[in-house]
């Protein structure tokens, strides 16, 4: 698997992470959201950089022009909820594409004890798209892992494209030996370690939380 640290680079990303790592600014939920949103759109115009382009005829008030636009079938899945506002700057790039959903979860303790559950998809026909998987944050792999299994049911995508807001440098491994060579990983930070929660150090927090409010266990 390609891997492409987005965070390596002096970019704009980097002060959209400090705000969405910071605890003070973390305490306005809209601008939280919005962050996860300006990544989001930032990493899609990376990404879509790699699609395939053909020119077009556009017919304007004054005349035509060919103009180059690309021409994959784009799809943007995401795990329900924490990806919500990561999806919907996915969207504001990609304006054409279909969405899918799968709500996954994991049983909160300690790390040996944790159990992930896939319980919900949404998705239209798969086969032959190019798969734009995002999710904020990439912890042990298990969740990503997972929810592409379960989006499988519904066809067998052309391109697969992973894209995350923070990862741990152990969930990078694991995608590293679960995925194929050709699929990308696009990441805006690495951390280097998991705490005995399997939370991401020094990440963020909950990005769900963080983003909706708390929730009840």
């Amino acid at each position: 698997m390609k891997v492409i640290n987005l965070g390596e680079r002096s970019s704009v990303i980097n002060s959209y992470m400090a705000q969405l790592r910071d605890v003070e600014v973390q305490k306005n939920r809209t601008l939280f959201r919005r962050n996860m949103q300006r990544i989001a759109r930032a990493t899609a115009y990376e990404v879509s950089r790699t699609l395939q382009y053909s020119e077009k005829t556009i017919t304007t008030p004054l005349g035509v022009k060919q103009v180059p636009t690309y021409d994959d079938r784009i799809v943007v899945g995401t795990v329900l909820r924490a990806g919500v506002a990561f999806h919907e700057g996915f969207l504001d790039t990609f304006d054409q594409a279909d969405s899918a959903f799968v709500a996954a979860h994991r049983d909160e303790g300690k790390r040996e004890d944790i159990k992930i559950h896939v319980d919900y998809i949404a998705a239209p026909q798969l086969d032959g798209c190019t798969f734009l998987m995002v999710d904020p944050m990439l912890a042990t792999g298990g969740s990503l892992e997972l929810s592409y299994k379960a989006f499988l049911t519904h066809g067998t995508p052309a391109k697969l494209h992973i894209c995350c807001a923070i990862a741990a440098q152990e969930g990078i491994d694991h995608l590293c030996r679960v995925f194929p060579d050709d699929v990308t990983l696009w990441v805006s930070a690495v951390d280097p370690i998991l705490n005995d929660q399997a939370y991401i150090v020094p990440g963020l927090g909950d990005a769900g939380d963080l983003s909706f409010g708390p929730k009840l266990d």
